[in-house]
């Protein structure tokens, strides 16, 4: 039977994240009349995840399931496929296990794909919940921590510049989903010691290929929640290249056949050229500042996308 709305929440060793977000989701209000549920998707945990899931289902609410689903190929993108291919719902969202939400945020999602039958997917408000303060400046760099904030005014997102929802709080059309993106992914998510994202924005930019909108919409408001030790230097620059090793290889997708060769000059010479004007503007500041540092790292990681961008290619030959 058909539903209106799935939540699914891939999942890695989640024990200790998941409590919060179900505690949200259990929370939820103006559900009536909407048909829902909530799947859990648990990718190979080694820890108590299967265990905490099931004791929210002891105390689960009534007019909505929580199921629990295993998949075992490494990976979020596998995991957001196998919740996909299971979930009821015309409608599906995707929520990271570190993630929480308001109390409306299943209900304002619903509105807003009835209001907006054009959106073939669509985001809300992401705030980061840091555990410990970040610095003055970290706004610059902080959408590598899923912060969105694009007002108050529902507006489209533009895939073409890379500008895009993030699947930490994601709302995506079902139908859409699998119409847009039966091709095998070209990243699988982080795996192991492997950074490289880009497996969240792969089929979005699909579905805009194939002449969907993306929207923002202000009124479903999720939280991300930060440990103190993702601030460290190390960790910060790893998550910025493996994230931005995906730059090169998602602007193919959409670039005209043209224009590819325009894409390659411009994503090397300029990055390039950024980062002479960066060193140049911080000189040795970029060892004791932390965002200059990290803003430097998305510049050389641009131009290794390149690269990447060959080495999947040979890959899938």
């Amino acid at each position: 039977m058909s539903l209106d709305f799935s939540v699914v929440i891939p999942t890695y060793n989640g024990a200790q994240r998941l409590p919060k977000l179900l505690e949200s989701l259990r929370s939820q209000v103006q559900t009536q009349g909407l048909s829902w549920e909530v799947i859990v998707v648990d990718n190979n945990s080694q820890d108590k995840t299967a265990d905490v899931v099931k004791s929210h289902q002891k105390s689960w609410r009534d007019d909505a399931a929580l199921r629990y689903v295993p998949e075992i190929r490494q990976g979020a993108a596998f995991a957001r496929q196998k919740g996909m291919e299971t979930a009821k719902g015309d409608l599906v969202g995707f929520i990271d296990d570190d993630n929480y939400i308001a109390k409306d945020w299943v209900f304002q999602a619903f509105q807003f794909a009835k209001l907006y039958p054009q959106a073939g997917a669509f985001g809300g408000r992401i705030q980061v919940d840091f555990e410990t303060p970040p610095p003055d400046n970290f706004n610059t760099i902080a959408g590598f921590f899923s912060a969105r904030d694009r007002g108050d005014t529902p507006n489209q997102y533009q895939p073409e510049l890379l500008s895009l929802p993030t699947a930490a709080a994601m709302i995506v059309r079902k139908s859409v989903w699998l119409d847009c993106f039966s091709k095998p992914s070209l990243f699988c998510g982080r795996v192991g010691k492997s950074m490289v994202g880009g497996e969240d924005w792969e089929p979005l930019i699909w579905m805009y290929k194939n002449g969907w909108e993306i929207w923002y919409n202000p009124e479903m408001h999720a939280y991300h929640q930060v440990p103190a030790w993702r601030l460290e230097k190390d960790y910060l620059c790893g998550l910025i290249h493996g994230a931005c090793l995906s730059f090169f290889p998602l602007k193919m997708i959409l670039a005209p056949p043209s224009q590819k060769g325009l894409l390659l000059a411009r994503t090397t010479l300029g990055n390039s050229y950024r980062i002479f004007v960066h060193l140049l503007k911080y000189g040795y500041r970029i060892k004791t500042d932390l965002v200059a540092a990290c803003e430097l790292q998305i510049y050389y990681s641009r131009i290794a996308s390149v690269f990447y961008y060959w080495r999947l290619k040979s890959q899938k030959s």
